[in-house]
């Protein structure tokens, strides 16, 4: 079973290349806005995956009240920092809005594929 460390790096460095590499491309496409919004988004949800693992382990132990708190001051730190980059795309024209959305969704994106049924006969590679 992989740790969350693991986990995390596996899905945030998957959704960051793909980011990078989709970027590249708008960029040379002549999408410049749509490129760097695709990575703004991307950014910001690795490191609200990795604030999510972080925060995982402080919940248990604690009494139902408290962890309780503790998730929902989370969620609400976490909704706030994945606002910052939509504020910035509504209120920069060199970001695009749609583009921050979907890398805003990367890493779901990620676990989504990674989860995938395989054609019969192949095996998913262990990574």
């Amino acid at each position: 079973m992989e740790t969350i460390k693991q986990t995390q790096k596996k899905y945030g460095s998957r959704a960051m290349s793909l980011a990078i590499i989709v970027a590249m491309g708008l960029i040379v496409l002549g999408e410049k806005a749509a490129g760097k919004g695709l990575i703004l988004g991307t950014l910001f949800s690795v490191v609200n995956f990795i604030l999510i693992g972080a925060t995982l382990p402080r919940t248990v132990g604690h009494k139902k009240r408290a962890a309780i708190l503790i998730s929902f001051v989370s969620l609400l730190l976490r909704y706030a920092l994945l606002a910052i980059p939509i504020v910035l795309a509504i209120k920069l024209d060199q970001i695009n809005i749609f583009t921050v959305i979907i890398g805003i969704f990367m890493i779901q994106l990620m676990i989504l594929v990674d989860h995938l049924p395989l054609p019969l006969g192949q095996k998913r590679a262990s990574s």
